[in-house]
C-alpha cells in the first residue's frame, strides 16, 4: 500500500531501514512531545530557561550538520548512522542524571546533535540501498517517520496525563530503549563504503551558492511545519470560536494525510525541474491554507471548523509537495561522494526554520491577526516561486558528471 503497492519494501536492507526508522521515530516523538515537560516537571527548571536551552541546542545541531556530513562521506554513512542511534539512546538515559541547567544543556545538545547526525547519514543510506527510485524510498521513510512520531506522542500522552516526575522518568527509559532497539535493527544494514572521489574542500557545499540558496528557500517553506503546532493552536484558542478539540484534530488529520499520500505524491517528482515545480505548488497551497485560516477570524463555531478543515487539507497538500521537492533537490544536486556534507548544508535551512519559525509565526499570525496570516502566505508563495530560477542557476553550475541525466 505504501511502497510499490505493498505495505513493506521488497528488499531486506529497505525493510531494515524501515524498522530502524519506526523505532527511532517513536523515540523522537517521545522526545519532541515530553522533553520540555520532563525538564520543567521532573528536573524543576523554569519554563523560560528550558525554552532557551532547547533553542541553543537546536542552533548547535544546525551548525554541526556540515562536519557530521563530512564524517559520513569519509567513513561511510552506516557508521555515522549507528553512532547517532547509540548516542541518542545514551543521551536519553542521561536525562535521568540531570539535576540543573548546565548538565541539562549538555544532554539536550548531545541529543539534538545526534538527531541531526541521524538525518545527515540516513540520506546517503537511502540512496545506496534503494532497489528502485530513491525518491520512493525517501517518501516511504518519511511516512514511517510520521507514523513513529505519532506513536511516540501517544505514548508521551500517558506521562503528561499522569503529570508526575516518576511518570516522566519512565517515559525517558522507554525513549532510550526505543533508540537502543533501533540500533540493534540497524546493525543488519549492509556495509556502505565511502565513495571514491578527488580530494574536495571541507567547505565545498557552503561555496556552492545555488545549493545554499535552495537550502534557504526550503528553510522558509519549512516554517510550515510549525504552523500546525504553534500558530494554529494559538489562533484557534485566541481568535476563533472553534472548539478546543480542533487543535489536536488538525495535527492528527495532517499526520494521517502525510502517512497515506507521501509515497504517491513523490513518485512523479524525479528531476530538479519537477522538484522546482513541486516547490512552487507547495508555496501556492501553503498560501491558500494561510488565507483559509485568516478567514476564520470572527466566524461561528461550525463555519470555523469547516474553514479549518479546508486549511489543514490544503496545508497538507503543500507539505507533501515541499517534502518531495526538497528531497529531490537536496539529493540530485549534490555530488554522490560528498552527499553527506551537502545534506548537512541543506538541513541548515530547516534547522533555522525550527529555531526561528515559532517566534516569526507568533509575531505575524498572532500579533498581527488575519493580515499576518495573509503576509505569511505571501512569504510562502514567494519562496516557492523563487525555486525555479535558482534550480536553473544550479543546473548551469553543475559539472557534467553531476548534471541531471537526460532520458534516452
Amino acid at each position: 500500500m505504501f511502497f510499490s503497492g505493498k505495505f513493506l519494501p521488497s528488499s531486506g536492507a529497505e525493510r531494515t531501514l524501515a524498522g530502524t526508522t519506526l523505532l527511532s521515530s517513536i523515540g523522537k516523538g517521545i522526545f519532541l512531545t515530553a522533553g520540555v515537560l520532563y525538564l520543567t516537571r521532573a528536573v524543576s527548571l523554569p519554563a523560560v530557561e528550558t525554552g532557551v536551552l532547547f533553542s541553543v541546542a537546536g542552533l548547535v545541531s544546525v551548525l554541526a550538520g556540515v562536519p557530521l556530513g563530512r564524517t559520513a562521506d569519509r567513513f561511510g554513512p552506516r557508521l555515522v548512522f549507528w553512532c547517532s542511534l547509540a548516542t541518542s539512546s545514551v543521551s536519553a538515559f542521561a536525562f535521568l542524571l540531570c539535576r540543573g541547567y548546565a548538565d541539562s544543556l549538555a544532554v539536550v545538545v548531545v541529543a539534538t546533535s545526534a538527531q541531526a547526525a541521524l538525518l545527515v547519514a540516513r540520506g546517503p543510506v537511502i540512496n545506496r540501498i534503494a532497489t528502485g527510485k530513491p525518491q520512493e524510498l525517501r517518501a516511504y521513510v518519511r511516512s514511517v517517520t510520521n507514523a513513529g512520531i505519532a506513536l511516540g506522542a501517544a505514548v508521551a500522552g500517558w506521562a503528561t496525563a499522569q503529570d508526575t516526575a516518576q511518570a516522566y522518568r519512565v517515559l525517558v527509559v522507554v525513549c532510550g530503549l526505543c533508540f537502543a532497539a533501533a540500533l540493534l535493527v540497524a546493525l543488519r544494514l549492509p556495509r556502505l563504503a565511502p565513495l571514491p572521489a578527488e580530494r574536495a574542500s571541507r567547505w565545498a557545499a557552503l561555496r556552492d551558492r545555488p545549493y545554499v540558496v535552495l537550502s534557504l528557500i526550503d528553510g522558509v517553506l519549512s516554517i510550515q511545519y510549525r504552523v500546525l503546532t504553534v500558530a494554529l493552536p494559538l489562533w484557534i484558542v485566541t481568535a476563533t470560536e472553534a472548539p478546543r478539540w480542533t487543535v489536536s484534530a488538525a495535527v492528527v488529520f495532517n499526520t494521517v494525510l502525510v502517512i497515506l499520500f507521501q509515497v504517491r505524491v513523490s513518485r512523479g517528482i524525479d528531476s530538479p525541474p519537477r522538484a522546482a515545480r513541486a516547490m512552487l505548488t507547495a508555496g501556492l497551497f501553503l498560501m491558500l491554507s494561510c488565507l483559509a485560516v485568516a478567514a476564520t477570524a470572527g466566524t461561528s463555531g461550525s463555519a470555523a471548523i469547516a474553514l479549518l478543515a479546508v486549511a489543514v487539507i490544503v496545508h497538507s497538500l503543500g507539505e507533501l509537495q515541499q517534502a518531495a521537492g526538497g528531497f529531490e533537490l537536496s539529493n540530485t544536486l549534490a555530488p554522490p561522494h560528498a552527499l553527506g556534507q551537502y545534506l548537512g548544508v541543506f538541513g541548515m535551512g530547516m534547522g533555522f526554520a525550527e529555531s526561528f519559525g515559532p517566534a516569526l509565526l507568533t509575531w505575524l499570525c498572532i500579533g498581527w491577526g488575519w493580515p499576518g496570516w495573509c503576509l505569511m502566505g505571501a512569504v510562502f508563495l514567494a519562496a516557492g516561486a523563487s525555486a525555479g530560477p535558482v534550480v536553473r542557476w544550479a543546473g548551469r553550475t553543475r559539472p557534467a558528471a553531476h548534471a541531471e541525466p537526460q532520458p534516452a
